[in-house]
């Protein structure tokens, strides 16, 4: 698999950065490959079918939404290759090659605060 390139990881942080695709983003992944029909995510997320389209379009030309068309609905899931992809772009470098700390901050923000 080769590395993302910075203007695709770019594009795909740019589409997540609104609350409404982030939040649309999120449930789209805990529903798994299959995904969810668009009359739902409104319902769920309560938010207007004009709007969602326009969310929904963005996601989808960040390349982290996939639609598929089941008769008259439109199903969308995340696309979990694409997903990974950022996050290892957003990682590839973590910790200078040390392996990374899971939980609380840096080693030398820990020691600041104690200072």
């Amino acid at each position: 698999m080769k590395p993302m390139k910075t203007a695709a990881a770019i594009k795909g942080l740019a589409a997540l950065a609104q609350e409404s695709r982030l939040r649309i983003y999120r449930l789209l992944v805990q529903h798994g490959p299959e995904g969810i029909a668009a009359g739902t995510i409104a319902q769920r997320l309560d938010i207007a079918g004009a709007t969602l389209s326009f969310h929904l379009k963005e996601l989808a030309r960040a390349g982290l939404v996939t639609p598929r068309q089941a008769g008259r609905f439109i199903y969308y899931s995340a696309n979990y290759p694409a997903m990974n992809d950022l996050v290892g772009y957003l990682t590839e470098n973590c910790c200078q090659g040390r392996g990374c700390i899971t939980e609380g901050p840096p080693p030398a923000a820990a020691k600041r605060k104690r200072a």
